[in-house]
């Protein structure tokens, strides 16, 4: 049986990152997500989609790489398996919609005895 350790360490202040990256680079399109950047606890799905909101998608090769090097916690891995409950998705659908590998989705079912 598969164990999942979880230790516990400090999160990067996210809020702080994106709002110095709008000042300094995209000051326009600061007011744009000013509600989005006062939330306490960012989630690795809301770090990523506010990186997409602000720098879209570069090329599919930059992002194929960048997909690599994400990690999600077991807040976010049980959010993406309640979502494919509750839209009645396959393991495929749900890897595409979170562009993660249908392998991964699957293993997370095991591992959560879903």
């Amino acid at each position: 049986m598969i164990t999942l350790i979880m230790e516990t360490y400090q999160k990067p202040d996210y809020g702080k990152i994106f709002q110095d990256i709008l000042k300094k680079k995209f000051p326009n399109k600061l007011n744009d997500f000013k509600f989005l950047l006062k939330k306490k606890d960012f989630s690795a799905l809301d770090v990523i989609q506010l990186n997409n909101k602000i720098f879209g998608v570069i090329n599919k090769e930059n992002d194929s790489f960048n997909q690599k090097s994400r990690s999600y916690s077991q807040s976010d891995i049980l959010y993406i398996l309640n979502y494919q409950k509750e839209y009645s998705f396959s393991n495929t659908q749900v890897a595409n919609h979170f562009k993660l590998s249908r392998n991964t989705v699957s293993k997370w079912k095991k591992i959560f005895n879903i």
